[in-house]
């Protein structure tokens, strides 16, 4: 086969993965270049594909009434590889989609690997374009090599923009003290695969919790490096020791809030804080813990983590770190259908567009691969560019978020998660079947539904005319 009429994807993470799934079940021939294990990352543990490296949680299923949640389903109907695996190796979780991360890697390497349509090659690329290539997607994700990173920079004549983004410590199950623990998910709401009772849960006084705020603020931290300084954080994913400074009550209205949980062991006494645990692996012998990632060094995570009640014992499987995550400033530089203007041959994929969240950057990858083929099958550059979703969709509020929702300038674009914010306002019923003014949290929950009923309709209908 020619190799113009060959699609090539850098990076085979979430976004590279799932952009030649699509390529690939469309007909289209697709080389995925993974530099793993050739070259490593400060993150990375196996050479798998789509390794999660952070959370195993895929956040809420509930596409009735969320935006992730919408987004997974608009991705089902497109034929994602990503959540097909998430699917088949789902954990429970309450109303989130967490998965085995082991076994999810090892499913969508299993996909790739079997496709005729697909050649995986091991090895970094370091260089563009690709010598042969005519299509390329760059889905390397926060992670870029340096080498490959500097190229970036060449072509867009940007500084570029990064921020850090932490790992929560994963810890073994039967170092557990469950006299003191109890399995609740919040309002005890079920989820995929789950039953309800999905978390475990470690309870504070407010003695305690006081002690492990000051514990958080005063532990010692990772130093950084002269050039990461000044890197910024991503607001929706801070170390846990970062949240603490802004304020003491700052925890206790996040990933610590105690609502819609009853310790059992104290029925009568409401927790002051609670701390979850997610199951992170099949077996349910590791458990994550929810909004724990950190900088502190590892001596300080383990003695501040074994002075929350019944963890006093824990063995950690891995503890929390830091890496360093890089994106584009896309409104700036890319176009609709995530080609760089500068270089219409490049499209990029994934978290570098500044994207957050692993269903998000799958989301990109699914969207450059569909938009790459059509270029393709279409005469190149020169074709008419196959439009995104509407931005009525939960895919196309992204694309509207990445290209156009943004001023310019560089310091207004920040990563962000899909929320129903990017969404273009919707028209919803004012009164109930019984004629009563629907109001307060009603209202809410009647504007999400009218959302997420018009996104897959809109989604739905995209697919059939693209």
């Amino acid at each position: 086969m020619e190799t113009d009429t060959i699609i090539h994807i850098i990076g085979a993470g979430l976004a590279g993965s799932e952009a030649a799934w699509q390529i690939a079940n469309a007909g289209g021939q697709v080389v995925l270049h993974e530099m793993r294990p050739a070259k490593t990352t400060d993150a990375h543990q196996s050479s798998d594909c789509a390794e999660l490296v952070c959370s195993n949680s895929f956040r809420s299923d509930d596409h009735e009434h969320n935006a992730v949640g919408v987004l997974h389903q608009e991705m089902r109907l497109a034929g994602s590889l990503i959540m097909a695996a998430a699917d088949a190796t789902k954990l429970p979780a309450g109303g989130a989609l967490a998965v085995d991360r082991e076994e999810f890697a090892h499913f969508v390497t299993r996909q790739l690997e079997a496709h005729d349509n697909i050649t995986l090659e091991r090895g970094e690329i370091a260089h563009l374009p690709i010598p042969g290539a005519s299509a390329t997607i760059i889905a390397t994700g926060p992670l870029t090599s340096d080498r490959l990173g500097e190229t970036l920079l060449e072509l867009t004549g940007e500084d570029g923009l990064a921020f850090f983004d932490a790992i929560a410590p994963i810890l073994h199950k039967d170092s557990i003290d469950f006299d003191k623990v109890w399995f609740q998910s919040r309002y005890d709401k079920p989820g995929p695969g789950g039953t309800g009772s999905d978390y475990i849960n470690c309870a504070l006084d407010e003695e305690q919790y006081e002690q492990f705020i000051n514990d958080l603020v005063t532990g010692e931290k990772t130093d950084f490096r002269e050039w990461e300084k000044n890197t910024p954080y991503f607001e929706g994913c801070l170390p846990i020791e970062v949240m603490a400074e802004r304020g003491p009550q700052t925890l206790r209205y996040g990933p610590m809030k105690p609502v819609g949980l009853t310790n059992p062991h104290q029925p009568d006494i409401k927790p002051y804080a609670v701390i979850q645990l997610r199951q992170d692996n099949a077996l349910g012998s590791l458990w994550n813990m929810v909004g724990f990632q950190t900088k502190l060094i590892y001596g300080e995570q383990k003695r501040i983590f074994r002075n929350i009640p019944g963890l006093e014992k824990a063995v950690f499987a891995r503890l929390g770190g830091l890496h360093r995550n890089s994106f584009l400033n896309s409104p700036k530089l890319l176009d609709k259908s995530l080609r760089l203007k500068s270089h219409p041959a490049l499209r990029f994929a994934g978290q570098i567009t500044g994207v957050e969240g692993y269903v998000e950057s799958s989301a990109m990858g699914l969207l450059a691969g569909r938009f790459a083929l059509h270029e393709l099958q279409n005469g190149k550059q020169n074709a008419e560019q196959l439009q995104p979703p509407p931005p009525t969709t939960a895919h196309g509020a992204l694309i509207e978020h990445l290209t156009g929702g943004h001023l310019v300038a560089k310091k207004s674009f920040q990563p962000m998660n899909v929320n129903f914010g990017l969404f273009p306002p919707v028209e919803f019923p004012s009164r109930d079947a019984e004629g009563n003014r629907i109001k307060g949290k009603k209202k809410g929950i009647a504007r999400k539904q009218a959302h997420s009923a018009r996104a897959l309709a809109d989604f739905a209908s995209w697919l059939e005319s693209a």
